[in-house]
Parts: C-alpha cells; sequence; structure tokens
C-alpha cells in the first residue's frame, strides 16, 4: 500500500497532462518521438550466427465466453481442434513436427499434460514429446518462446505452439477437510470406523466446497482489485476505461466484419447444427450503457466494471514455428520472424499487472529499436484500467525515475498503433491461449499495414510480464 499511495501522490500532477486519443479515450500524453511522422527502421534484426525463427502460421478456435457453446466440451477438444485447424491451414505433414507445447492456466485434472492428450486426440504420433506449461495470462507466449528455444538449440526444426483455457468446467475441490476424511476413509478397517468418518463427512464445514477463484496466492486479493488500485493509483477514470472498452469492441467488430480475423477456425461442436464461426462476446454498446453497470469489485466507488474488463473465456490456439531453413525448404513463405523476447516480474501486490511497462524498454533496447521503429503494437487487455494505468506509467519521469531506473520516461505508444483489430476486452481472453492470438494478429497486421516490426507485450498473475517483438517476413 506505501508504493501504492507514493505512485499515487508522484503521478498526481502527472494526470493533468492528457490527450484525447481516437474514439474518445483520454490517456496521459505520449513523447514528441511517438506522435512524430517518421518512417520505420528498415534495418533487420538477423543477427551474424544466430538460427532464424519464424511463425508460419497461426490459428484459434473462435473465443467464446463461458456457459455458452462449448460449455458441453472438454478442454483438450479445443486444443485438439486448434491442431487440426493448423494441419489443415498449413497442410504440415504431422510426422514433420518434431514437438508440441500448450500453455494452460486452469488445468484440468484428466488431462494435466494437455498438450499431449490433445497431439494424440488430433492423430500426432505418439512418438512425438509434448508438455504443458503454465505461467498466467502469458502461458502460451511461454509456449512460444519455448518452441523458439527448442529450434535455437537445434533440438526441433519445427514446433507447434499453442494454448488453451476451458472457463465453462473449471474444477471444484472438496474443503481440505473433506479430502481428509475420504483419504482417511481408505484406510479405514472396520465398519464403526467408517461410521464415525461419515459422520464428520456430513458436516458444513465438510460439504462446503473450494471455489476456484483469479486470486493471487501471496497476497489473496482478487486480479478486479488489483486493477482496480492500479487505476486508481495512476489516476484512471471510470469514463477513460469505458471509452477505452468502447473502443476495443468497435476495433474487433469492425476487424471481423473486414474479414481482418483471419486466424479463425470454424468450430463444429458435436450435436449442434450450427457451427462457431465467429467470438461472441464483441459488443458495441454505448458510453451511456456503459456508464450505467456498477463497479464489479471495489464498492461502491471502484472504477471496474464487468463492460470494461475482460470476461471469461473458452478458446484454444496453436501456431507452427520452425526455423527458416527448414520452412524455406518445405515451400512455406512465413508470415513473421520471431525475434528478441523478455520476462520481467515485479511486485505481485502493488505493481501486478504492470508487466507491459516493465517489458516494452527493455526489449525494445534489447533489440536496439525505438517507440518510433515499431508500427504495429499487440498489447494484453486485462482490464481498461490496467493498460491505461501502464501507458501513463510510460509516459511519467516519476515513475521511470523511481521504478524502471531511467532518468526520463520511455513514452507510451501511439494509439493509431495499438490493437486496431480488438483486444482481451472484446474478443476474449482464455487465459492460456491469449499470447498466439497476439502474436499471429501482429504478423497479420503488419502484412495488412505494411509494416516492419511489432511489438507484443502482456501481463500476467503473480507479477509477471513478457514482451516481444515480431519482425515482418519479406516480401521477395
Amino acid at each position: 500500500m506505501k508504493m501504492a499511495s507514493a505512485m499515487m501522490r508522484g503521478l498526481s500532477a502527472a494526470t493533468k497532462t492528457t490527450q484525447q486519443l481516437q474514439y474518445g479515450v483520454r490517456s496521459i500524453s505520449s513523447s514528441n518521438v511517438c506522435c512524430a511522422k517518421i518512417q520505420p527502421s528498415k534495418k533487420t534484426l538477423e543477427k551474424p550466427g544466430v538460427k532464424n525463427i519464424v511463425l508460419v502460421e497461426g490459428v484459434r478456435t473462435p473465443f467464446l465466453q463461458s456457459g455458452t457453446a462449448y460449455k458441453n466440451l472438454m478442454p483438450h477438444d479445443l486444443a485438439r481442434n486448434a491442431l487440426l485447424g493448423l494441419v489443415k491451414r498449413t497442410g504440415i505433414p504431422k510426422d514433420v513436427i518434431d514437438y508440441i507445447v500448450f500453455g494452460t492456466v486452469i488445468q484440468e485434472v484428466k488431462t494435466s499434460n494437455i498438450a499431449r492428450e490433445a497431439a494424440l486426440g488430433a492423430g500426432f504420433s505418439d512418438k512425438i514429446p509434448s508438455h504443458t506449461v503454465t505461467q498466467a495470462c502469458i502461458s502460451s507466449n511461454q509456449s512460444i518462446t519455448s518452441a523458439v528455444g527448442l529450434i535455437a538449440a537445434g533440438q526441433c526444426d519445427a514446433v507447434i505452439a499453442g494454448g488453451v483455457e476451458f472457463m465453462s468446467d473449471v474444477p471444484i475441490r472438496h474443503s481440505r477437510k473433506m479430502r481428509k476424511l475420504m483419504l482417511t476413509m481408505n484406510k479405514a478397517k472396520t465398519p464403526q470406523a467408517r461410521l464415525q468418518l461419515v459422520s464428520q463427512m456430513i458436516s458444513p464445514a465438510a460439504l462446503t466446497p473450494e471455489l476456484p477463484a483469479v486470486a493471487e496466492f501471496s497476497t489473496g486479493e482478487t486480479m478486479g482489485h488489483s486493477g482496480d488500485r492500479l487505476a486508481a493509483a495512476f489516476g484512471v477514470t471510470r469514463k477513460e476505461q469505458d471509452e477505452f472498452a468502447m473502443r476495443s469492441h468497435k476495433m474487433a467488430f469492425d476487424a471481423t466484419e473486414k474479414g481482418y480475423l483471419s486466424d479463425l477456425l470454424v468450430y463444429k461442436v458435436p450435436g449442434v447444427a450450427e457451427p462457431v464461426v465467429r467470438d461472441n462476446g464483441i459488443r458495441v454498446s454505448s458510453y451511456e450503457q456503459m456508464a450505467k453497470l456498477k463497479p464489479a469489485f471495489v464498492k461502491p466507488h471502484g472504477t471496474v466494471t464487468a463492460a470494461n474488463s475482460s470476461f471469461l473465456t473458452d478458446g484454444g490456439s496453436a501456431c507452427l514455428i520452425m526455423s527458416e531453413e527448414k520452412a524455406l525448404a518445405m515451400g512455406y513463405k512465413p508470415k513473421a520472424y520471431l525475434r528478441d523476447f523478455v520476462y520481467v516480474s515485479q511486485d505481485p501486490k502493488d505493481q501486478l499487472l504492470l508487466g507491459p511497462t516493465y517489458a516494452t524498454p527493455k526489449v525494445l533496447e534489447k533489440a536496439g529499436l525505438k517507440v518510433s521503429d515499431i508500427s504495429v503494437f499487440e498489447y494484453h487487455e486485462a482490464f481498461a484500467g490496467q493498460i491505461l494505468a501502464n501507458w501513463k506509467a510510460m509516459d511519467s519521469d516519476w515513475f521511470a525515475k523511481n521504478y524502471l531506473g531511467r532518468q526520463t520516461k520511455f513514452g507510451a505508444p501511439p494509439m493509431d498503433k495499438v490493437n486496431l483489430w480488438g483486444g482481451s476486452l472484446s474478443i476474449g481472453h482464455p487465459f492460456g491461449a491469449t499470447g498466439v492470438r497476439l502474436v499471429t494478429t501482429a504478423a497479420n497486421r503488419l502484412k495488412q499495414e505494411d509494416g516492419q516490426y511489432a511489438l507484443v507485450a502482456a501481463c500476467a498473475a503473480g507479477g509477471l510480464g513478457h514482451g516481444m517483438i515480431v519482425e515482418r517476413y519479406p516480401s521477395k
């Protein structure tokens, strides 16, 4: 709390300077270099002696609100569909794949290594190793960089990285007391001993289940509460949050209508006549409608609502990552190079969702790039208040000096380059699958918008964050 109070005092002056942004969103003004019309650099990030690693293709199931069309499936169904969709889209022979890695957050206990179960279900050889990673909301970011590492190390030439999340059926556990009694029951040798245990099992304390919560184990605070406190610390108003959420939904709707979201697969749910062909959480609303909603976490004066937060989502994603040499030998035209990446971590109490603020300058400096070199920004939108707070932190000299070890602010990204096809607030956020969507969208936007470099960044539970540079594959 001391850090949050310090940030609020230090940023109070900075928040007085705001700039009107697209679709009415207001935020701290970007540094001059962000807003200047500077031609992006044409240099490549290829490094002598370092293997080029490429994104050949990325796909995803439609992202659906939990409890809707996917509700009777299992998570490995979505993961399997993503794998099959990727194979169909690319025509890659299954026996060419050297390794499969998937990210997920809330695991289905029957398929704990969901990468393996999905691979077998999709008809991949049982000789192809598969493993599952978990790193909260950047789980499939981690699956991508794990694939990059395997190829860079010379262990593999072709890896499928993906992610999946299924919030329609999360594990609900018996209470710890009930679990102990049930385990003890297995060892009870007499009917009298079993009856004594049964009498204890019917007590309210034993029968009350443990429900999963999107909360920090180390702090006990839900992510929504953290988002609300972060927005307050950086002076992000309810109006700013609602307007940014409106922007996200409008961008996603327009991109859908124009056919830009080409990573979407068609999903035929067994027993349902009509296939699922698009994301179902995109809602173009009015400011007046959004303003009617009450705070969802900090009541009654919080600013985070259901409408300016990402929603619980079901979905799966997968992408094909190869060495450039292997991809070209097989006749593929890659979408992009996967270049530098970083992971960051900070205090999970007061800076839980500030991963992008730390990752953005770090990955740009590692790649030798400036903000003005980036044509496409894809930032994960956990909450409108979260992402707006990150950009205000990036544009704050005070925050730079006190927390980033910099003398001056790095500068926020220009909004006319950020999330132009929507984001997690509108498209949805299946925790384990979002990273692949971000990277694939970045690559697709680079081609659509004739850009060279994209920056992908995301926050995650535990105070974690990820940043990556994606370079468009040359047309010739």
